[in-house]
């Protein structure tokens, strides 16, 4: 008889909270019980859960004590301030924040990638920034058959990324501006609609963004590489939902065009689209919505004999977030059957 597991969502009404709610019916998850749960602020609001509706409560130690699970959509501080009890209580906290993630007692998971890290766990599991998630799926496989040398990414990051508040403020935008009205901000720091601009996160001292480093040292500790050279550029752009990387992947020797692409049509948690002639490659209104990242436009770098270029779109939100906690989940309940 399967063991059903009782679950809380912590931070339910965010995107990626909703997302979450969504995933575990999808997915039959095997449900002893699922507590919604958000600030006093979103108390009593009531979201779909299949063909019923479940009411979210206050957080509390007491909504919380009863969990098997924990899946955490909320802010770093939030999630530190709730981490210990949920620990402390026997329960396992897989966290969508930051607050976790570079912790050397963490794992740090992609299920797809390094699932082995999950025997680890403290009871706490740290999900990776989306950006990394999305890359390290295309990179990994290729680095299995061929470790990389070097990885440059550029990222073109959905407004979604900066939670619902953010895709109203580019629909907003986008009104405005085209009934000729002055341009409101409340969100973003620069217009969004019809531009673009650098990561908003904060810049250190390295002159890299926040974000930016993010990708470079959550993909070091998944791929247990501490000398792992990457960088990245990560860009804000005008799409509502669904995250676009280009990558330069280095290795030290030749790659071939035709392997990479069995390579990657044959990894778990991607889908190749390519189709030259129509000039037809991924997209993000192709990739929201969907679980798979897709990858495409695989082509070799004609400036270094050793480095292809590859594309990929990936919905943020789903794989990027709340699919990939539920992944993890799925992972930690199977090694318990």
């Amino acid at each position: 008889m399967t063991r059903e597991y009782r679950i809380a969502v912590l931070g339910a009404t965010g995107a990626v909270g909703t997302e979450m709610v969504q995933l575990l019916h999808q997915r039959r998850f095997p449900l002893a019980s699922l507590k919604l749960l958000a600030s006093p602020q979103s108390a009593g609001k009531w979201l779909p859960f299949g063909d019923e509706s479940l009411v979210v409560q206050a957080v509390s130690k007491q909504a919380l004590q009863s969990a098997d699970l924990v899946l955490g959509a909320t802010g770093s501080d939030v999630a530190r301030e709730w981490a210990g009890m949920i620990v402390e209580q026997g329960a396992v906290l897989i966290d969508n924040s930051s607050a976790f993630r570079m912790d050397p007692s963490v794992p740090l998971v992609i299920p797809e990638v390094n699932p082995e890290d999950l025997r680890t766990h403290r009871g706490i599991v740290a999900n990776p920034n989306c950006s990394t998630i999305l890359m390290a799926l295309v990179v990994w496989p290729l680095h299995q058959h061929q470790p990389l040398k070097r990885l440059v990414a550029a990222t073109y990051q959905a407004a979604s990324g900066a939670g619902t508040p953010a895709m109203t403020e580019l629909k907003e935008q986008t009104r405005q501006i085209l009934d000729g009205e002055p341009v409101t901000k409340q969100v973003f720091p620069h217009p969004i609609a019809f531009n673009l601009f650098t990561h908003n996160s904060p810049i250190g001292d390295n002159h890299y963004c926040e974000e930016e480093m993010k990708m470079v040292l959550e993909t070091r500790k998944i791929f247990h590489q501490d000398d792992l050279a990457i960088t990245a550029t990560c860009v804000r752009v005008p799409v509502l939902r669904a995250h676009s990387e280009a990558l330069n992947i280095e290795f030290h020797r030749p790659f071939a065009l035709e392997e990479a692409r069995a390579i990657l049509s044959g990894a778990p948690g991607l889908r190749l689209i390519e189709d030259w002639e129509r000039n037809y490659f991924p997209m993000p209104v192709d990739a929201s919505g969907e679980d798979a990242v897709l990858v495409g436009r695989i082509r070799q770098d004609i400036s270094h004999p050793n480095a292809i270029e590859v594309w990929l779109c990936g919905d943020q939100i789903r794989k990027g977030a709340a699919l990939n906690a539920v992944q993890i989940a799925e992972t930690l309940i199977g090694e318990q059957q």
